[in-house]
């Protein structure tokens, strides 16, 4: 259905998020607000329906725009449903500028939204996890393909096509877990600043004062679209540090630099509606239907247009692949948690960083902007609960008003918000952690990097544990990474630039690598810990085996716990091929099992077991293709089959090299 505008009926969605026994959570966003009826059927059960109004505890609607509102569907349902069965649904939508059109299900607003054969979408309870779906960083103009796509044909080889849809249950994954980048509002495509520009006018999204956050900047995010020459030069309107300030000196050497570190943040959004707008534009096909033909405007330079022509290329490629992400994503129970490019590079990376970004008008409204669209597209499903009691009324606030004081003590509220972490109640249960805004800031030096994990966060984490055989444990950079390339990372901070390299991983900080090899180490932890992250943009997995430093009654050290370090990165971004070839064989050359270098570098009391990609060349650890990952477990949560799902359409297994383990 269009309406008179052309606009279609739902903009984005529908997106399972937080699935249970007793409640289903789904996230929509449509063109007017909406009453909605959800017929849920599990197999060889009686139909259940519920009708939910707006503005309900089951349905909050939340209004960014003349034609932008968001239905935030979290139904408690009568009586439970059946954990491990094929469950199908319907949505049913009545429009109040249209209540005469009658109810509208998936087949007016979205018909490629089901399988070959089936006639409407479905999902499973997940409760025991037999196998999941994980990756991170999805960048919609690199080059590579999308790797959601990889993890549609994934689904769709597991539906039959036939009038009553079974499924092969051994097969059918029980959650879509997104480990951080999903959009990236600090790297943006010029056409995609275009198309959101568009979006933003068409979807009457309500305007945002700038007026006074930095000297040079248009009044108005209005106005900001209307200046002409500012596709690829946005960061000349980013608030610049001033090199006088001593802290300044010595994180970025005594140079005016901006707060926004991106290399690419040449078209770096700022206001909360461009931020919205790129969120529909990523997870639906819906608006690209109608979208003016990509123009490139004038004075661009030469390198400037080469770069335009090769990223329409690649959005074009990106919104063929967007009706399969969007059945993924109807289909799947999905988690997500934010990293930095959710927000904007190097978020949070050292104290430093922090009195910079948060002590400038600006850049406290650009990040509080991120934040704020996070946490209604992405933040609101993990915790559905936290949200409606903590956040639904600053967010509403924000998107009712931007650019007023409501608008910045919504800011406030949400920077100052500590439950974006969560755990989901599945076995072994997905325990999600927040490693962004619960940082151990260093005490040694302000421009060091943080601590993934405060302290505090760390003693929560192992309260979640006690009593638990195994976990899935979700951090969005890697604990347990590449040696080589954490060794230059630390030689970068040493000499004052951690900024040039990212340095943020796990063990740059003593009090968090300590915090978190206690928490392996502590004699009540679980015996599997399935740890999935993503960040780096490539893919690798590591055997880790641990012992506790108390011996037993032998005398013999105790067994640690069996830990799987497995990176599925990215969804749709790679590394420069010949770079990280470069540094697999460099790290596998210095850290060689006999190699010196184990015994100078030795650090955390474990061995370390890689595997290999299978069908790789010799010697390769590091898979720099896009894709999704698999992981398949048993019954006690230890994985069976560890692979990445490329774009390209391959399944590479990771194959376990007991001879080439080192210690660490």
């Amino acid at each position: 259905m269009q309406h008179e505008a052309g606009l279609p009926a739902v903009l984005a969605g529908p997106i399972l998020r937080k699935v249970t026994s007793d409640r289903v959570t789904i996230w929509m966003a449509v063109r007017a607000p909406a009453k909605v009826r959800l017929e849920l059927q599990p197999e060889a059960e009686a139909s259940r329906e519920y009708v939910l109004e707006p503005g309900t505890e089951e349905l909050a609607c939340l209004s960014a725009g003349v034609y932008l509102h968001y239905l935030l569907i979290d139904v408690a349902v009568d009586t439970p449903l059946p954990p491990e069965t094929w469950i199908s649904y319907r949505l049913n939508l009545m429009f109040e500028d249209d209540p005469e059109g009658g109810w509208q299900d998936h087949t007016v607003w979205a018909p490629d939204l089901t399988y070959s054969g089936a006639e409407r979408p479905g999902f499973m309870v997940p409760l025991r996890i037999k196998s999941l779906l994980h990756g991170s960083c999805r960048k919609p103009h690199a080059k590579a393909r999308d790797g959601l796509v990889a993890a549609d044909r994934h689904l769709a080889d597991r539906l039959p096509g036939r009038d009553t849809p079974g499924i092969n249950e051994e097969g059918w994954p029980s959650l879509l877990v997104m480990s951080g980048d999903q959009v990236y509002v600090d790297d943006v495509a010029g056409p995609m600043v275009q198309a959101i520009g568009d979006i933003c006018e068409r979807l009457g999204l309500r305007d945002e004062t700038l007026a006074g956050l930095e000297t040079d900047l248009p009044a108005s995010g209005h106005a900001l679209h209307a200046v002409g020459d500012m596709l690829y030069r946005r960061d000349r309107l980013l608030p610049k540090i001033d090199q006088n300030a001593k802290v300044f000196d010595v994180l970025f050497g005594g140079t005016a630099k901006p707060i926004f570190t991106s290399q690419h943040a040449r078209n770096h959004l700022i206001t909360l509606a461009e931020m919205l707008a790129m969120y529909l534009l990523v997870w639906s096909p819906a608006l690209w239907s109608d979208m003016p033909e990509f123009q490139m405007p004038d004075g661009l330079s030469e390198d400037e247009q080469a770069m335009y022509v090769q990223e329409t290329e690649a959005l074009k490629t990106f919104v063929e692949d967007l009706p399969a992400a969007r059945r993924l994503m109807a289909h799947l129970p999905t988690a997500m948690i934010f990293d930095d490019h959710d927000v904007t590079d190097d978020w949070n990376l050292s104290l430093a960083w922090e009195q910079a970004a948060y002590g400038h008008p600006l850049a406290k409204r650009v990040i509080g902007n991120a934040i704020l669209a996070y946490a209604v597209n992405q933040g609101w499903g993990n915790r559905p609960e936290s949200f409606r009691a903590d956040l639904e009324a600053p967010v509403r606030d924000a998107l009712e008003a931007p650019g007023t004081d409501r608008h910045d003590a919504a800011i406030d509220a949400i920077l100052a918000f500590e439950a974006w972490d969560f755990q989901w109640p599945t076995d072994p249960p997905l325990i999600v952690l927040d490693t962004r805004t619960r940082r151990w800031r260093s005490e040694r030096n302000s421009h060091y990097p943080s601590g993934l994990l405060d302290w505090e966060a760390a003693t929560d984490l192992q309260a979640q544990l006690r009593g638990k055989d195994a976990v899935l444990l979700v951090s969005a950079a890697p604990i347990f990474g590449v040696k080589l390339i954490e060794a230059i990372q630390k030689f970068f901070t040493v000499i004052g630039k951690p900024l040039m390299v990212d340095a943020e991983y796990w063990m740059a900080h003593p009090g968090t690598a300590g915090a978190i090899l206690n928490v392996f180490r502590h004699r009540n932890t679980p015996r599997h810990f399935v740890i999935l992250s993503g960040d780096v943009h490539y893919s690798f997995v590591y055997d880790v085996e641990l012992r506790h430093g108390q011996p037993d009654l032998s005398g013999e050290l105790a067994n640690g716990p069996e830990i799987w370090q497995v990176c599925s990165s990215g969804i749709k971004n790679t590394w420069p091929e010949k770079l990280i070839r470069t540094l697999d064989f460099g790290n596998r050359w210095a850290f060689a099992p006999r190699s010196p270098l184990n015994w100078f570098t030795k650090r955390r009391g474990m061995k370390v077991i890689p595997r290999k990609p299978v069908g790789t060349p010799h010697g390769q650890r590091i898979l720099n293709a896009s894709g999704i990952g698999l992981v398949e477990l048993d019954e006690t949560g230890a994985p069976t089959r560890i692979c990445q799902l490329t774009a390209e359409g391959k399944t590479v297994p990771f194959e376990r090299r007991e001879l080439e383990a080192r210690l660490d």
